[in-house]
């Protein structure tokens, strides 16, 4: 697979994702992105309320979690990164690079 058509399925794919939140059966959390400070909110579902506020890459917006709920993958649009969050300990532990930017940001 090219490098072109990898990133245009990852966009296709965390593009999907942006218009909700995202919510996963294992812990009744969701991970909603913060546009203006770069960060996620962790929010327990059960109590409505923030637990953890994690630093991701710049302007993110939209996320996807792993079916078995240990990681949320984070896209950062201006940075063209995807930021890996471990939802153990609600902190980012890898940027992934995509290639990709919106070029409007530059």
């Amino acid at each position: 697979m090219s490098h072109l058509t990898f990133t245009h399925r990852l966009a296709l794919l965390l593009g999907v994702l942006v218009l909700s939140p995202v919510v996963w059966a294992g812990a009744p959390q969701a991970y909603i992105t913060n546009l203006n400070d770069n960060t996620v909110s962790v929010i327990d579902t059960a109590s409505n309320t923030v637990t953890a506020t994690v630093p991701v890459g710049n302007f993110p917006n939209g996320v996807a979690v792993t079916p078995d709920g240990a990681h949320v993958y984070v896209a950062n649009v201006v940075d063209g990164t995807v930021s890996v969050i471990d939802t153990a300990s609600n902190a980012a532990t890898a940027t992934v690079d995509v290639g990709c930017s919106h070029s409007v940001w530059r």
